[in-house]
């Protein structure tokens, strides 16, 4: 089965999205997912001007040696807009064998490891009022886990609270819109927060927080240790990991469950982390560590040290990737978890998809390949709108920080 076409389909309906097509001389077509939130044209440019000319005439089923081929024949590896490039080939890819099986994704790669996927919902608030209306709120929606954020006094703008209720989305300006930091109003609100939020659902909902990069690792372990009382299922991102040692020093002074990865491309990115046991949950995407081939690699590692999945899961990756990703949620035996944030009604009816959400569960279907689609008609009635994710300041002084 030959690889007779491939192109690129780049729409916004509500949001940019990055989606490739693979069509086979057979007839079956495939799609994944190249969304680089904020840098969406440089995958599409990618894709279309260095990897499609190499994927014509080759045979669709061998996925291992075309993933080889864009990883090492690439010279220059690694990096977010290369591997989301080869995981949009490697999802079309396995899309397309799974048809050709005429079986579900989750099929092929082994078959149910559990009868359903584990959410966690965003209950996002002004303050810390509204922030536990929404939590009780996503928990009489059905949700089990639910993660919560809140705007903190003195700050004009925090990460995670959007303007809606249930679709946040941080690309929010045609150039880089500019928000304040203080982690000292940081390290003092949240633990208030989650005394709050604890309160009100009990000890049965699981909650979750995403810290988002902008501590120390100190500060990290602080505030890790601060949150003990609550027991959270995870703090997430507490710091930069690029110097994956630091997660060490949050170790020696915190029992708060670490969770990082979304930012990760390659096993390499989290090596270190896995096999010192540095993190809980390994949180690497389809779409950004080099799709479901790649990811299989860092899950069987993350397996041997007791580390468990909590794949990102945001409305900046398309339905072709949730798609992914759930089918690969129901097999991975070390599943701990999926971030599920929904899209809009534009998004899921450019996308067409088989899974769906029932009492804080997720289920990708029994349509063949990954269940998802795309209305190519309707995408292109939404074109691309240059849109930027924002950048971080201190409040005290202006100093650029992590976002």
């Amino acid at each position: 089965m030959k690889i007779s076409n491939a192109r690129v389909i780049v729409c916004s309906p509500g949001r940019n999205f990055v989606t490739l097509k693979i069509e086979t001389d057979e007839g079956l077509t495939g799609i994944g997912d190249a969304t680089l939130n904020g840098r969406e044209l440089a995958v599409a440019s990618y894709l279309t001007d260095h990897v499609i000319p190499c994927l014509i005439g080759r045979d669709a089923h061998q996925i291992e040696d075309i993933w080889q081929f864009l990883y090492r024949g690439a010279y220059w590896r690694r990096g977010p807009v290369t591997m989301s490039a080869i995981a949009a080939v490697d999802t079309a890819l396995w899309d397309i064998k799974a048809k050709a099986a005429g079986m579900p994704l989750y099929q092929l790669l082994g078959g149910k490891s559990r009868t359903g996927v584990m959410v966690y919902g965003h209950a996002n608030g002004r303050d810390i009022d509204e922030t536990v209306d929404e939590v009780l709120r996503y928990r009489d929606m059905g949700y089990r886990a639910i993660r919560a954020q809140s705007g903190v006094p003195g700050l004009n703008a925090v990460y995670g609270v959007g303007r809606g209720r249930m679709f946040y989305e941080p690309a929010d300006a045609d150039l880089p819109s500019e928000h304040d930091w203080s982690t000292e109003k940081y390290l003092d609100h949240a633990p208030k927060l989650f005394a709050r939020v604890r309160d009100a659902v009990g000890w049965d909902t699981h909650l979750l927080h995403d810290v988002h990069h902008r501590l120390t690792p100190i500060e990290a372990g602080r505030l890790g240790k601060s949150l003990e009382p609550y027991r959270l299922f995870w703090m997430e991102d507490a710091t930069p990991a690029e110097n994956q040692e630091a997660f060490r020093l949050i170790r020696q002074h915190t029992v708060t469950p670490l969770a990082v990865g979304e930012i990760f491309n390659t096993v390499w990115d989290c090596k270190d982390l896995i096999q010192n046991q540095l993190i809980d949950y390994i949180r690497t995407t389809v779409v950004h560590a080099g799709g479901i081939t790649h990811l299989r690699r860092i899950a069987d590692l993350a397996s041997l040290y007791q580390v468990r999945t909590g794949c990102h899961g945001a409305t900046d990756l398309s339905p072709a990737c949730m798609g992914a990703a759930l089918h690969f949620d129901l097999w991975v035996p070390n599943f701990g978890i999926q971030e599920y944030m929904r899209h809009t009604d534009e998004t899921d009816a450019v996308f067409p998809h088989a899974y769906s959400f029932a009492d804080g569960m997720m289920y990708p279907g029994d349509a063949p390949g990954h269940g998802v689609d795309i209305d190519e008609k309707l995408a292109a009635k939404y074109p691309y709108q240059r849109a930027y994710l924002p950048v971080n300041r201190q409040a005290h002084d202006g100093t650029l920080w992590n976002w």
